[in-house]
């Protein structure tokens, strides 16, 4: 009888225990919590705000795998984007319309990053040139092409007794004189550029033009769109297909060009022609572009890219005098 009773206490007890765990079974456990903006993730990453859910940082193996992906992901991203950037005209930008985009690099940052490596390089490695006028006695005026900071030497050596600043105020006194339109607000500023530029033998206003030119050029790129939206007026698009075209194919430009320019370092003998293949592929690449994104036929495109060839030089050509000015009437 004894030993019944003693079974009866130990049999509720498990049948208890198992209840309570079979009733924790059943409550769902709460849903990781996004450290960065506290919103619920059931995945990887944040629904949210699209942080990635891993484990805080510990150790220094640790910390050492995260970074090791995370390079690995983006050099996959980044030389995916510039292989197709190089060999694929429009693909990058049919892609984007089209909503695949996270494989690739966002066009404004490819285009940021190219730009500034590309200006950085020109600013080394270039000279700015000018083209100086003269008009003869006789016949048609001649021009020529010289380094900018050459047109400083040719306006002639300090006299005698003549300090810098003395030459530069006698040159400009005699040289610069405007009698146009708002002759009280620029003649002015245009003999202080003047003294500025002559006084450092052209270099600030080297400098300058070269900080200025990304900007104009930026703000270049929607000029073109705009164009762009008269040439393709039918079927109807919308302009941001037409600046992201651009985006892609400027930012195809600088990484050609620089890549070529590296080859002829490295190659001097085929300079030359790697020159001339690089303008012929630009040219069949701004064409192939269109093609691919626009989907017209041949005949209709190369019609339409000379149109836009011709505003574009002559647009191009006069962003970069204004640009210049600007920058010499600052300094």
């Amino acid at each position: 009888m004894s030993s019944v009773a003693a079974a009866g206490p130990v049999s509720d007890a498990g049948a208890a225990a198992e209840a309570k765990v079979a009733a924790t079974a059943e409550i769902p456990a709460a849903a990781p919590r996004c450290d960065n903006c506290g919103a619920a993730v059931a995945g990887r990453y944040c629904a949210a705000c699209g942080q990635r859910r891993e484990a805080p940082v510990h150790s220094l193996w640790h910390f050492t795998k995260v970074a090791a992906e995370d390079l690995t992901h983006a050099d996959s991203r980044l030389w995916r984007t510039l292989g197709a950037l190089l060999g694929r005209p429009g693909y990058l930008t049919r892609e984007f319309l089209a909503g695949r985009r996270a494989r690739y690099l966002p066009p404004v940052r490819l285009y940021l990053v190219l730009s500034v490596l590309f200006f950085l390089w020109a600013a080394t490695f270039h000279q700015v040139r000018i083209v100086t006028v003269a008009a003869p006695g006789h016949g048609a005026p001649a021009a020529s092409v010289i380094p900018l900071e050459e047109e400083g030497e040719m306006l002639g050596k300090p006299l005698p007794g003549e300090s810098g600043e003395q030459r530069a105020q006698r040159v400009c006194a005699s040289r610069v004189n405007y009698d146009g339109p708002w002759q009280q607000q620029i003649q002015p500023a245009a003999r202080t550029a003047c003294v500025h530029m002559l006084a450092d033998n052209f270099r600030s206003l080297r400098e300058a033009f070269l900080h200025n030119l990304p900007r104009a050029m930026f703000l270049f790129l929607p000029m073109l769109a705009a164009a762009m939206m008269l040439l393709y007026w039918r079927p109807r698009h919308y302009y941001i297909e037409h600046l992201l075209l651009f985006v892609h194919n400027h930012a195809f430009v600088f990484l050609v060009v620089m890549l070529a320019a590296a080859v002829s370092a490295l190659l001097p003998a085929v300079a030359g022609m790697l020159r001339v293949a690089v303008t012929l592929y630009i040219a069949w690449y701004a064409y192939r572009s269109m093609r691919v994104v626009y989907g017209q036929g041949s005949w209709l495109t190369a019609g339409k890219l000379a149109l836009l060839s011709l505003f574009y030089l002559v647009s191009g050509g006069i962003m970069l005098l204004l640009t210049f000015v600007s920058s010499a009437l600052t300094l």
